[in-house]
């Protein structure tokens, strides 16, 4: 993809592995200066000398305390930030037996630094006419169960796009979400070999998505958001886009053997 992300600095969260480095990965591949928060230091300094023109910054982005100093890092160094990419995240598979305070703590660590990173960058990314996307969950809206701090945060992650979308629209910056079901990340393969029969657990969700009969690859939701950062969305805002294999919105009928054509 040819895009005008050469030379512009992207911010990206949760970046030392999964979708977080592949997206690392493909702004580097566009000539961008990456930005590589996370609280993993081994994991963020390989990347970081695998991409190049990268810098690799570590922190827990769980307190506000933390997240300011990364984007005045960033400001002071880069003076302009281009592209925020709200991704860090992790499912704490929280449900109603939780405690309220275990809840909130959840929805915390999963909500607080999308708000802060892009409170403390809004006015370098006015300054550049840039672009923030969030990286959401279908959970937001497919519901999982066993999920409500998650799906709770998820969901606001998607509120905040329209509403953010529509104060920024005014400066020039564009607010996007990227939409994720099933991804083969790291964290997932984990998940998978917690199982019982790995193979068969993975065969199973992968019956479910409907085009290609696989999970999501983490490259393909990176180039997503690459896209929707460069000038070829120049005119996409507050969008939420499925990269999911039709996961979310197709009918779980066409998963079957037999598919009927309307």
């Amino acid at each position: 993809m040819q895009t005008d992300l050469a030379g512009k600095v992207v911010v990206i969260s949760g970046a030392a592995r999964g979708i977080g480095a592949a997206t690392a990965r493909a702004f580097g591949k566009e000539g961008a200066w990456v930005i590589l928060v996370d609280r993993d230091a081994i994991g963020g300094k390989q990347l970081e000398r695998s991409i190049g023109k990268a810098q690799f910054i570590e922190a827990d982005l769980s307190t506000e305390a933390v997240c300011e100093p990364v984007i005045q890092t960033v400001v002071q160094q880069f003076k302009p930030v281009d592209v925020l990419v709200n991704n860090a995240g992790a499912t704490a598979g929280l449900n109603l037996t939780a405690s309220p305070s275990a809840f909130m703590d959840s929805v915390r660590k999963n909500l607080l630094h999308v708000y802060a990173l892009t409170h403390y960058a809004r006015e370098a990314l006015e300054a550049s006419k840039g672009s923030i996307v969030n990286v959401s969950s279908k959970v937001a809206e497919t519901g999982q169960g066993g999920t409500s701090a998650y799906a709770a945060a998820k969901g606001a992650i998607h509120a905040l796009t329209r509403e953010w979308a529509v104060g920024f629209a005014p400066k020039g910056v564009r607010v996007n979400c990227v939409v994720p079901a099933e991804c083969d990340t790291d964290q997932y393969q984990r998940w998978f070999a917690t199982q019982k029969d790995p193979a068969a657990a993975r065969a199973g969700i992968e019956r479910l998505i409907p085009f290609g009969r696989r999970l999501t690859r983490p490259d393909e939701v990176a180039d997503t958001i690459v896209f929707l950062s460069s000038m070829r969305a120049s005119h996409i805002t507050g969008q939420f886009i499925h990269v999911d294999g039709g996961y979310t919105h197709l009918d779980r009928a066409s998963t079957g053997e037999q598919t009927k054509w309307s």
